[in-house]
C-alpha cells in the first residue's frame, strides 16, 4: 500500500485542528507518512501542543500565508506518493485513508490524478461538495444570484445528490488527495489566490493536463464546513470576490474576464444589499459594505501591478 503525507492548514481553528490530527493518529496505520500542520499565525492557541503529538510536525509561519501558500509549504515536508490536503474542520474515519489509497493505486485508475470522498456534516447529511469548472456565464449567474434559482447554470453542483461515484471537474479542498508527482509538476497552488478558488484553479490545471478527477461516494469523511472563516465574514466575502476576479483573468479571454469583473463590481453589491433588506439583516448589509470597500481599494493596485 502506498503512503500519503497529510497537510493541514490551521488558522484559529480552536479544538478542530487537534481533533482532525487525532482522527488520523487513531488509525494506527502505516499508510500515513508525515502529518504536517502549517499554522498561519493563529492567535487563539490552537497550535499549542500539536507538535507534541506523535508523528506530527508543526510549521509556524508567524503570519497568515493564505491557504494555497501554506499548503505548498506543508507539501514540501514528505516524499510519499500521495499528498492529502485536509481541512482542520474535517475528520477521517477508520477506512477513509485506506480505501482512498486503494482506489488511487488500482491499475485501472492510473489516469486519476485527484480524488475526493463523500463528506458528511454534523447531522449526517451528504455535503454537495463537487463543482464544475467555472465559466463566464456561470460566474455572472452566481454574481446575480441566478444560480440559486437555476443551480445548473452555476458551477456548484447543488442539483446533484452526491450519492454516486463519478468523474467530476473538481472535488472540494477539504479532502483533496493528489498524486505528489502531479502536484509538483503543476507547481502546487497558485499563491496569487490567498483563499477561495485556489483549489478550483488547481483542478483546472489538473484537467488541462489530461488527468481525471474522481468523487468517491463509497468512501466517507466528516466535514463541519464554514470553519474558521465564520469568524471574519466580511473578509471572507472580500477574498471570495477577489479570487473570482483573479480566476476570471487567468482562465477566460479578456472580454469574458471583463464581464465577470463588471458583474462582480457593479451589479452584485446591489443584489446582495437588496437580499439583505428582504431578510432584514443589517449585519449582512454591513458585511457587504465592508467587503466591497476592501475590494474597491484592492482593484486599482491589482490592475497597476498586473500591467506594469
Amino acid at each position: 500500500m502506498p503512503k500519503v503525507d497529510v497537510v493541514i492548514v490551521n488558522w484559529n481553528s480552536k479544538e478542530q485542528a487537534r481533533d482532525c490530527v487525532k482522527s488520523l493518529l487513531d488509525l494506527s496505520s502505516n499508510e500515513i507518512g508525515y502529518i504536517t500542520v502549517v499554522d498561519n499565525g493563529s492567535t487563539d492557541g490552537s497550535d499549542a501542543g500539536l507538535d507534541d503529538l506523535p508523528g506530527v510536525q508543526v510549521h509556524r509561519a508567524g503570519v497568515n500565508l493564505g491557504f494555497g501558500a501554506a499548503c505548498n509549504v506543508g507539501a514540501k515536508n514528505g516524499k510519499s506518493e500521495f499528498i492529502l490536503l485536509l481541512n482542520p474542520d474535517a475528520l477521517v474515519y477508520k477506512d477513509t485513508i485506506k480505501d482512498s489509497l486503494e482506489f488511487m493505486s488500482d491499475k485501472s485508475n492510473q489516469q486519476v490524478g485527484v480524488c475526493g470522498v463523500q463528506l458528511k456534516d454534523e447531522q449526517g447529511h451528504v455535503a454537495k461538495s463537487c463543482t464544475r469548472l467555472p465559466t463566464v456565464h456561470g460566474l455572472i449567474a452566481h454574481a446575480l444570484g441566478i444560480d440559486r434559482i437555476f443551480p445548473s447554470v452555476g458551477h456548484f453542483m447543488s442539483e446533484w445528490d452526491h450519492k454516486q461515484t463519478r468523474s467530476v471537474d473538481h472535488v472540494i479542498g477539504a479532502f483533496y488527495l493528489i498524486r505528489r508527482s502531479l502536484f509538483e509538476h503543476l507547481g502546487g497552488f497558485d499563491q496569487r489566490f490567498f483563499v477561495y478558488l485556489e483549489d478550483l484553479d488547481l483542478s483546472n490545471r489538473v484537467k488541462a493536463e489530461g488527468w481525471d478527477i474522481k468523487y468517491l461516494a463509497n468512501v466517507q469523511a466528516f466535514h463541519k464546513g464554514g470553519g474558521t472563516s465564520d469568524q471574519v465574514k466580511a473578509l471572507r466575502l472580500f477574498y471570495s470576490l477577489r479570487s473570482r476576479i483573479i480566476y476570471a483573468f487567468k482562465h477566460f479571454n479578456l472580454l469574458g474576464a471583463i464581464l465577470v469583473l463588471l458583474a462582480t463590481m457593479l451589479i452584485e453589491p446591489f443584489c446582495r444589499i437588496a437580499l439583505s433588506l428582504l431578510k432584514r439583516s443589517l449585519p449582512s448589509i454591513k458585511e457587504t459594505a465592508v467587503a466591497y470597500s476592501y475590494l474597491y481599494a484592492w482593484l486599482p493596485r491589482w490592475i497597476v501591478g498586473r500591467y506594469k
